[in-house]
């Protein structure tokens, strides 16, 4: 809890405390936390704030880098170039343009490289020829308090909260948020989501262990999923958290048309998911928030996800 409301202090004035908005479903009370409303529009500068700003001073020159499909990138360039430390991403090539032009203008140095690669960077915390500090989007204990910050907003703005349902890609989105909800209310349900093409925290749940999803494939929700739950994460996750949801990738475009109908929110796909998954109508008690993690998306690609639904 020391590490969380520290976080907090540290990142106030430059993170956005995001509203809380009712989704008008006309079903059980759901309420998103906008993330996408972040100035780099993803929860990631949270954790990247507070982890850039913890960052011992002799390592600050040789500077940070990550392994990003692109909204950590861009909070670690937007958290290093406050503190004028060099920044370098390791990218997947399955990235979207519209997330490495970002995190080009915020002064990342790009790798690009394969999907396995950069799995694989993640994985061993090493790629060759970086020398700098490795700043993992998930498993690293300053990120994951930032992250948590959310949780304690979702509680102090809604008391009544009885789900909480948060998008997963590594699993410090929802490792901070179980953390942050349950420092201030411990009875709440923490559900992740994660899309049906790469789902393994939910395989790992059926399975007890952290566990290999080998129908792995890419898709539009670039943000969330995964091939795989990292043991570390799943150690984790496991006493904090009920479970996780597997949605659909069209109950996903269905979540991006509502939001935008209703809200004139415009959420990626990773955004989406949870508000997909709220939607079903059979995940924990109202009222439930839907952790919308970020909006980062091809307007292109956004018109082409919704059109005809």
């Amino acid at each position: 809890m020391d590490a969380i409301e520290a976080a907090r202090k540290r990142i106030a004035g430059i993170v956005v405390r995001t509203p809380l908005v009712k989704l008008e479903s006309g079903g059980s009370p759901i309420f998103l936390k906008l993330e996408n409303l972040q100035p780099i529009n993803s929860f990631k500068l949270r954790g990247a704030l507070n982890a850039v700003a913890m960052l011992p001073s002799e390592r600050r020159s040789l500077g940070v880098w990550t392994a990003s499909a692109g909204n950590a990138g861009q909070g670690l360039a937007y958290a290093a170039r406050l503190e004028g430390v060099p920044c370098t991403v390791v990218a997947p090539d399955t990235a979207p343009p519209t997330k490495l032009q970002r995190m080009r203008a915020l002064g990342a140095q790009l790798i690009e490289v394969s999907y396995d690669a950069w799995w694989e960077a993640m994985e061993r915390h090493a790629f060759p020829g970086i020398e700098g500090t490795f700043i993992s989007p998930f498993d690293n204990d300053d990120f994951i308090a930032g992250n948590a910050t959310i949780g304690l907003e979702i509680v102090e703005d809604l008391p009544e909260v009885a789900t909480v349902i948060a998008p997963v890609g590594g699993g410090g989105l929802l490792t901070g948020v179980a953390l942050g909800v349950r420092s201030r209310k411990e009875n709440v349900h923490i559900f992740g989501a994660e899309p049906e093409t790469a789902a393994p925290l939910a395989l790992s749940f059926a399975t007890g262990k952290p566990s290999v999803f080998t129908q792995w494939q890419s898709s539009f929700v670039d943000g969330a999923g995964g091939k795989n739950c990292f043991p570390q994460m799943w150690e984790r996750l496991r006493p904090i958290v009920d479970g996780s949801i597997v949605v659909g990738l069209d109950e996903t475009k269905r979540a991006l048309r509502l939001l935008a109908e209703k809200t004139r929110v415009i959420a990626e796909g990773a955004g989406a998911l949870a508000v997909a998954a709220a939607l079903d109508g059979t995940i924990g008690e109202a009222p439930i928030v839907a952790v919308v993690s970020g909006g980062n998306i091809e307007l292109s690609t956004f018109f082409e996800l919704i059109d005809g639904l």
